[in-house]
Formats: structure tokens, C-alpha cells, sequence
């Protein structure tokens, strides 16, 4: 069923702890027991399974429940030991797990959407169930009574879900590529604003109530760190993943971001840095360090009698520039590139070498993450496979 891995010693790479196996489909969440031996899973292949470690060292189910529809999403809540489960015909289900995580007790169902459930958060705090669906709907309900409360059309299907506490903020990524952040009361909620920063779906939301900073991660590769406390509007880009981000997660402890991809990517930031944010890309109808024209600007092409150049930017001081004059290439780690972008020729020359030294760690999880999670007080990560695997890693060599 599940392997337990005795590690090499290596420095400064997550230790993989064990794999767990033995799924029919792709696990679509996967959550870390708190103060067990224990992991939590809900497959496609419509089976909720409690994983604990047996003696021998590998994970046995001690729950396996076999649902009506296809398990998309779920949300666990250590406290009350309650699992809020969504599925794919727009249902949530709950039940309250025993104290030894052998039995699994029914206790309440919610018709909550249309379409499949994208994602469910159950907040103790309030004792709301938040779900958003493929119905382009965001809803909430209240689990002690199981009436829904209030909904709110979104102008794509949602994604990602993030709500906090404190000032009763939710955070919606969808489709579009959009996070909307909307403030919830008892029975209606407020659009407060909007956020646009990337070009592809949002694929991924992590809040930190502590920072007071947003993360969103999409399948257009890239990362954007939010700083809502600073009152700013700071949007801070990183790039270093190869394919869409599929999971975020923040250790305030020691300021760094975990963040997995579906290249199966684990990348450890370190945002204890001076990160600058990206420059806006300048317009130009001419090259911006020469003066060559480019292709459309066909008066100056005639003037010139000079071919017409294709046009490109600095990632560095976003200037339009022609291929010539931007023929090097430069990691800038404090804009957030870690891999290497192009730069005009004059940009090459100024950055130094303390300037491209990495700001992130790059490893291998094996797999293409689906959906990870961070278990923050023993420093363990959990990563949920398309190869149907659940793999435990050890991140304590990267996260300090």
C-alpha cells in the first residue's frame, strides 16, 4: 500500500518520507494530520481514506468511504476534527472523524452548487462552509443550521479560495485570471476590489494573516505576491516554475514561500529579500537605444529606408528595445527572475554578480503536483501526484 523510505543523507534537499499508493484515480486533496502519523485524502476515484502509520512504517487506510460522485476538493479542520468534502455534482458533505481517526460519522450535506465543487473551506471561527463551483458561483453556508447564507456570481469559474478571519475577507481566484476579494456579513457580501495581474487561470491562493499578503499562482507559470498590510498596491512577481503553479504555501517563522508546479517543481523562496517589483513595459514606435524602427512604423521605415525590427523589453528597466541591442540574457532574482530573461545590453553590463545571486532553491518532487500542502509545525510537505501518488517530504534541510 505505502512504502516508507529510509533517506540518504543529503544536504539541503527535501528527504522524501514515504510514499502512499493504491489509488484508482488522481488525488485531488490531500491534507497532513497535525499530531499524528496520519494523512487525509479524497480521489477522483470517489474514496475518502484516512492514512495512518502502522508499526511496520507504512501508511494503512483506517477509514475508506466510498462516495456518491467523484471527491474534487476538501477541506479538514484539526480542532473539531470535521472533513468538509465537495464533489463533483455540486454537493458538500461533512463528517466528524473519531478521536483515534478510526471512524468516520456523517453530519451534515449541502446542495451547494450547480456544477462540480471547485473549493471548500470550512471556517470554525464563524461556522461557515464557504465552497465556490464550476457554476461560477461562490456560496456560504452555516454549519449548525445547514442554511445557505449567501452567494455571489463570479465572472469565471473559481479556482482558488482564501478567506480571513480577522476582517472577514475573501479572497476568489478564477479563470480569468483575477482575484477578487469580497467582504462577507451574516447574509450578503461587498466587492471591495480587484486584483489583475496574471495572463492565465489562477491556479493557486495562499493568505497570511500575519504579513497580510496574498499569494496567486497561475498557469502562466507565475507567482504574484499581493502586499494588501502595505497599502501600497506592491504586486511582487516570481518566476521559477517551467508549467502552472498548483500550490503556495508560506512559513512566516522563517519568510519563505513554498511553492509546487505541475513540472513537478518544489521551490523554496526566500522573501526575507528587498524584492522590487517589475517595471511596467514602455511603448515605442522605434527602438529605445538605437533608433532603428520597427515593423509597423512604416513612415520612419520610409524616412530611414531602414528595414522595420521586430520588437522585444528589458525585463530590467522594461524599455522597448530591438534584438540587437538586447542580446544578452540575465537572471535577476530581486525582480523575480530566477531563470534567465532578456535584458538590454546596457542593463547587462550594470548588474553585478551580488545582484544574480539566487533568491530561491530549486528541487525535484518526481511527479506532476496536482495539489500540495505544508504541515508547518513539524515542517513536513505533502505533494499529491497526476501519477496517483502521494509522496512526504521532510523540508526541514530547506525551510530554516
Amino acid at each position: 500500500m505505502a512504502a516508507e523510505i529510509r533517506p540518504l543523507a543529503q544536504a539541503r534537499t527535501p528527504v522524501l518520507l514515504s510514499e502512499i499508493e493504491a489509488f484508482q484515480d488522481v488525488v485531488n486533496t490531500a491534507v497532513i494530520i497535525p499530531k499524528e502519523d496520519g494523512v487525509i485524502s479524497v480521489s477522483q476515484d470517489r474514496t475518502v481514506r484516512v492514512w495512518l502509520k502502522r508499526d511496520s512504517g507504512q501508511y494503512w487506510p483506517s477509514v475508506y468511504h466510498t462516495m456518491p460522485a467523484p471527491c474534487s476538493c476538501m477541506s479538514f479542520n484539526p480542532e473539531t476534527r470535521r472533513i468538509s468534502v465537495g464533489m463533483d455534482n455540486g454537493v458538500v458533505s461533512e463528517f466528524i472523524l473519531s478521536e483515534d481517526y478510526n471512524k468516520m460519522t456523517p453530519a451534515r450535506t449541502y446542495q451547494a452548487h450547480q456544477g462540480g465543487v471547485t473549493v471548500v473551506l470550512f471556517v470554525l471561527e464563524m461556522e461557515w462552509v464557504l465552497s465556490t463551483g464550476q457554476d461560477k458561483s461562490f456560496t456560504w453556508h452555516c454549519s449548525e443550521s445547514g442554511q445557505q447564507l449567501g452567494t455571489y456570481r463570479t465572472t469565471a469559474w473559481v479556482s482558488g479560495l482564501q478567506f480571513d478571519v480577522e476582517t472577514r475577507h475573501a479572497f476568489v481566484g478564477d479563470y480569468s485570471g483575477q482575484v477578487t476579494i469580497l467582504k462577507l456579513e451574516q447574509d450578503n457580501c461587498n466587492l471591495v476590489t480587484t486584483f489583475k495581474g496574471h495572463t492565465g487561470n489562477v491556479t493557486a491562493l495562499y493568505w497570511d494573516p500575519v504579513q497580510r499578503v496574498l499569494f496567486s499562482g497561475s498557469s502562466d507559470h507565475s507567482i504574484i505576491m499581493w502586499d494588501i498590510g502595505g497599502r501600497k498596491g506592491t504586486a511582487i512577481e516570481l518566476q521559477g516554475h517551467n508549467e502552472r503553479v498548483q500550490g503556495l504555501c508560506y512559513a512566516p517563522h522563517t519568510r519563505q514561500l513554498i511553492s509546487c508546479g505541475s513540472d513537478g517543481g518544489i521551490v523554496i523562496w526566500n522573501m526575507d529579500v528587498a524584492r522590487q517589483e517589475t517595471p511596467e513595459w514602455l511603448d515605442s514606435d522605434s527602438c529605445q537605444k538605437c533608433e532603428q524602427p520597427f515593423f509597423w512604423n512604416f513612415k520612419q521605415m520610409w524616412d530611414t529606408k531602414k528595414i522595420g525590427l521586430r520588437q522585444h523589453h528589458c525585463r530590467k528597466c522594461g524599455q522597448a528595445v530591438c534584438g540587437k541591442c538586447s542580446s544578452k540574457r540575465s537572471t535577476i532574482p530581486l525582480l523575480g527572475f530566477e531563470f534567465e530573461v532578456r535584458v538590454c545590453d546596457s542593463c547587462h553590463e550594470s548588474i553585478t554578480d551580488e545582484e544574480r545571486a539566487p533568491t530561491a532553491t530549486f528541487h525535484d518532487s518526481k511527479h506532476a503536483v496536482v495539489h500540495m500542502h505544508y504541515e508547518p509545525t513539524r515542517s513536513w510537505l505533502l505533494t499529491s501526484g497526476a501519477d496517483k501518488v502521494i509522496k512526504l517530504w521532510d523540508m526541514t534541510p530547506v525551510v530554516s
